[in-house]
């Protein structure tokens, strides 16, 4: 019965998942479309600037000039908004997994609790029986009772023992893990990524992608943006 209504609490909270998910691609396929327009003008532009550079005069130039910088500006911006996309999306999945590893994880102690529950009460009958045969005997004039009916080898220490040496894991645990263990850490803080990021416009940035709460961060800034590594080093120099 438990099973039943773990599964569907989840499938319940999954459901618009491949709705949020399609949303997600076409707009990341949008990009890409808007993208690939931006650089047919770069490329147009380019020509034209280059065919015409010398019968236009100085101010022709830089406007021309201010025109493929413009466009290579609002190409970057697509491909950023396709970065933060992609990152919503990798995050949206991997909260619907953190869950499911936590549901699974309750589910396994309320498992192990019942287990053990029913374990102490055949345990508990059978010593009730074995002491009243016990009691019969002594009646009855029996001697001694040996090694045997000791209570470190009585059964309910036994299962007391072994219970001690399983730990139960606790979802707080689950939640805590990283769901692969092999995926890639980033920013200062050496964690996944998730939530908004920044990447360093340092080609040679060791890190490269920061959280925008590590550096400070609210909103994207605009322009060349360098992480607090990289500032010190180019101040140095």
């Amino acid at each position: 019965m438990a099973t039943a209504i773990y599964l569907e609490h989840y499938l319940d909270s999954i459901e618009n998942l491949p709705c949020e998910l399609q949303r997600n691609f076409t707009l990341m396929r949008d990009l890409d479309s808007r993208t690939e327009e931006k650089k047919g003008e770069i490329d147009r532009l380019a020509e034209e600037y280059i065919s015409n550079v010398k019968n236009l005069a100085s101010e022709q130039r830089v406007e021309h000039l201010q025109k493929i910088q413009n466009a290579y500006s609002k190409c970057k911006e697509f491909s950023d908004d396709k970065v933060q996309l992609a990152m919503q999306t990798y995050e949206m999945v991997d909260k619907h997994i953190r869950r499911l590893d936590a549901d699974l994880a309750r589910f396994e102690n309320e498992l192990k609790e019942k287990l053990e529950l029913s374990g102490y009460e055949s345990t508990d009958g059978r010593a009730l029986k074995k002491g009243d045969v016990r009691g019969q005997r002594d009646k009855r004039g029996s001697r001694g009772r040996g090694k045997k009916g000791s209570d470190d080898d009585s059964p309910k220490k036994k299962k007391m023992k072994i219970s001690d040496a399983l730990l139960p894991m606790q979802p707080s645990d689950v939640l805590d893990m990283p769901v692969d263990p092999n995926e890639p850490t980033y920013c200062l803080c050496h964690q996944v990524s998730y939530g908004e990021m920044i990447g360093c416009d340092n080609p040679d940035c060791p890190i490269e992608w920061f959280h925008f709460a590590c550096v400070d961060l609210a909103t994207k800034p605009k322009g060349k943006w360098f992480c607090p590594r990289c500032t010190q080093d180019r101040k140095k120099k």
